[in-house]
């Protein structure tokens, strides 16, 4: 049984940092592309950050988190982060991690292949 469990999420003002967590189990994690996606409710789920498994982890972000944001994976710890620096309102979403097994992934939500449950994530202006 796949599981992606999600931690880290809450509250914090404008300007703050949040560190959300992933791990997983039920796959070879070295072997899955990993990802953050956020939604807000009446919306679409959008890509965040991916990081790969191979060329020592590229990392690929959405225009709006570059700079901002650090995806990052930890193979040994199966596990997955999100450092979120400088956060603004416009963050605030349910954050969820995903693994994708195909190294042609893509920035479609519907492509992924598991997800975990989401964690909340709220900033304060």
């Amino acid at each position: 049984q796949v599981q992606l469990v999600e931690t880290g999420g809450g509250l914090v003002q404008a300007g703050g940092s949040l560190r959300l967590s992933c791990t997983a189990s039920g796959i070879t994690f070295s072997t899955y592309v990993m990802g953050w996606f956020r939604q807000v409710p009446g919306k679409e789920r959008d890509f965040v950050a991916a990081v790969t498994w191979w060329t020592r982890g590229s990392t690929y972000y959405t225009e709006s988190v570059t700079g901002r944001f650090t995806i990052s994976r930890d193979n040994a710890k199966n596990a997955v982060y999100l450092q979120m620096n400088s956060l603004k309102p416009e963050d605030t979403a349910v954050y969820y991690c995903a693994a994708e097994y195909s190294s042609r992934w893509d920035r479609l939500p519907d492509k992924w292949d598991y997800w975990g449950q989401g964690t909340q994530v709220t900033v304060s202006s």
